[in-house]
């Protein structure tokens, strides 16, 4: 497997890309980096040449130089694309990297796509939701005020502690801004523009994303199909990772070509 690192638009990109055969493109999560798919990479690089990257701001790869939306992160996925060579990809998108995969395919051509547990349907919320949400655009609001400016990031600060995901705890600067744009993007009327073949794969405990998004995607997107493994949470691709690769090879079978390398 190589691993190297190419220059997109000022940020160095950490990628890895192993086999022959046609391009798979594989898209992590947010919080985690291109190691989690590394044993399904193997299996697929057996009949395919499969690339797998750090977004910016994870892994390996440089951080945005400002907070990004799913719209940035996308030209960035159509960037490595082309730095690649590659045409009509396959994609494999987890969570986050589903949202981006999303966009991608509404308007780019992909040979077939795989979403696993991927966000992009904006949830409905909980009345406690928005009275966190607004409590605190309130005190960003008051702590303006002359005098209390100057405790305002202490007290924000606080605020985010108590209220705040803990994905959002996790970040930091520039990634805090990011997640607070992507999270609340509604991709669902770019679902009906996805021309590709697509398969959802979802585990029925997943709370994250629930079954019902890929219910609804499944819906949406003019050729899917849903499979929910069971006794699966939101990693269902690591948790039933067997059951995934046999789900995965099916769909994939008529692409299949090349040898390992």
């Amino acid at each position: 497997m190589e691993l190297t690192k190419v220059n997109i638009n000022g940020l160095d990109i950490h990628y890895s890309v192993v086999g022959t055969g046609h391009e798979v493109v594989m898209l992590h999560g947010w919080g985690t980096n291109l190691q989690t798919f590394h044993a399904i990479q193997q299996h697929l690089s057996r009949h395919f040449k499969v690339y797998a990257f750090d977004f910016p701001g994870f892994g390996e790869s440089d951080t945005p130089p400002e907070p990004w939306g799913v719209t940035e992160y996308t030209n960035l996925l159509a960037s490595f694309i082309q730095s690649m060579g590659i045409d009509n990809p396959i994609l494999i998108g987890h969570s986050f990297g589903g949202r981006v995969s999303i966009r991608y395919a509404a308007a780019n051509p992909v040979r077939k796509m795989i979403l696993t547990g991927s966000a992009g349907i904006k949830p409905k919320r909980s009345l406690n939701y928005y009275v966190k949400v607004y409590s605190f655009k309130t005190a960003k609001q008051l702590l303006k005020l002359p005098g209390l400016n100057r405790y305002s990031e202490r007290i924000l600060n606080r605020m985010r502690a108590k209220f705040g995901s803990s994905d959002y705890k996790n970040a930091s600067g520039v990634m805090q801004q990011t997640l607070t744009k992507v999270v609340n993007e509604d991709l669902r009327h770019h679902l009906p523009h996805i021309k590709a073949s697509t398969l959802l794969i979802w585990g029925e405990n997943d709370t994250a994303t629930p079954v019902a998004d890929g219910k609804l995607m499944e819906q949406m997107i003019p050729d899917a199909g849903l499979v929910v493994l069971k006794n699966a949470g939101h990693f269902c691709y690591l948790e039933k990772g067997r059951e995934f690769i046999v789900i995965v090879d099916h769909f994939l079978a008529k692409d299949k070509g090349g040898s390992h390398v």
